[in-house]
């Protein structure tokens, strides 16, 4: 197997997976937020926003790519391929799980702005913990992608 492969990998399950977190998050939003319009239509663009967060990760594990796509060359060397590989997968399992786990977070807050509660700007603060670790992994992958 050729280095370059072992990097490509890396790169499917990047974008693979930070979109696949991402889907995951906006439908459990998306969901929310339909129960919530039937309590309370006239927050609809609250809910929106809220739904729309969890998206970003997977625009991450996207921007990752361009990161890193210089870096991709026929003749890398396995040291490179490792580190395009490695930061690919960090930033794979981070995007998944925190748009998850925001997306979680966001419904909740959904949930409480449709039951009549001013909850919209206490949830996009506690919306930002789940991101803060997706941007700390892209940072990563600029950090490694500067490295190699």
């Amino acid at each position: 197997m050729e280095p370059i492969i072992l990097a490509y990998i890396g790169i499917g399950l990047m974008v693979g997976l930070a979109g696949v977190g991402s889907a995951f998050g906006v439908t459990i939003t998306g969901n929310a937020a339909i129960g919530a319009l039937k309590k309370n239509a006239d927050a609809f663009g609250n809910y929106m926003v809220l739904s729309a967060l969890p998206g970003t990760q997977g625009l991450y594990g996207f921007l990752g790519y361009f990161l890193l796509a210089s870096k991709l060359t026929p003749d890398m060397t396995w040291g490179a391929a490792a580190a395009v590989f490695g930061a690919s997968i960090a930033l794979a399992l981070t995007g998944l799980f925190s748009a998850i786990r925001q997306g979680q977070v966001c419904a909740n807050g959904i949930a409480g702005i449709g039951s009549g509660y001013d909850v919209f700007g206490k949830t996009l603060i506690l919306a930002v913990f789940p991101e803060l670790y997706a941007i700390v992994s892209l940072a990563a992958v600029f950090m490694i992608g500067n490295a190699i």
